[in-house]
């Protein structure tokens, strides 16, 4: 037994429950932005909570020091990355390929820092996000989509691919589930912050958000 612990302390450290190795935690992830570009992203359907929801995942991972990468697909033909997002991420790399496995000195990176699990959000869902999550799940890398951080021009592409995906081994998930599970604990500076995006109306939520007396 440990100085001064007693019986009754050591079986409450037994019965404690260590956190899940499923969860995520900011020094084993990072978020990866596929091609939220600008002559695109107009045509994606529900685009501008998309890009909403992927804002408030950079300013998250950027507050708990989670690592972030991004890509272009063909700017010359697609255009830059909308101008809301770009101003977060920097420079991006460009890509002919789908998949960003056309960009591997992201995954060797991100590999040399020791982390093995990506968030993935972006357009299209059934095209450079399905290719590249397929990539990255034979690669080794668990991932998790964040649902309501992808889209496609056509909700029927969107469904299938999020089916496709979960059935190859991808967790879905939300932004706002992941940014509090990277946040961990309540009580922080970072947690207020990580509050604050959480308790932000986007695009969808403001047409239908309930009076001040319906709030939490």
């Amino acid at each position: 037994m440990l100085a001064g612990m007693t019986t009754e302390d050591q079986a409450a450290d037994q019965d404690a429950l260590a956190r899940s190795p499923e969860m995520m935690s900011p020094d084993d992830t990072a978020l990866l932005v596929i091609d939220v570009q600008q002559r695109l992203i107009p045509h994606i359907n529900g685009h501008a909570q998309i890009v909403w929801n992927i804002g408030r995942l950079i300013d998250g991972a950027t507050i708990l020091g989670v690592e972030v990468r991004g890509t272009e697909q063909y700017p010359k033909g697609l255009g830059p990355t909308v101008e809301s997002l770009a101003r977060r991420l920097g420079e991006l790399p460009e890509k002919l390929t789908f998949s960003c496995a056309g960009c591997p000195e992201i995954f060797r990176d991100l590999r040399r820092r020791e982390i093995h699990r990506l968030v993935v959000t972006g357009i299209e869902a059934h095209v450079c996000v399905q290719q590249t999550v397929l990539d990255l799940l034979a690669g080794g890398f668990q991932v998790c989509v964040a649902a309501d951080a992808i889209g496609s021009r056509r909700p029927v592409d969107y469904r299938f691919a999020l089916r496709r995906l979960e059935a190859a081994g991808t967790i879905l998930t939300t932004t706002e589930a992941i940014l509090m599970e990277w946040c961990q604990i309540a009580g922080t500076p970072q947690f207020k912050q990580i509050s604050q995006l959480v308790r932000q109306l986007g695009p969808d939520d403001a047409a239908t958000a309930p009076g001040e007396e319906g709030n939490e």
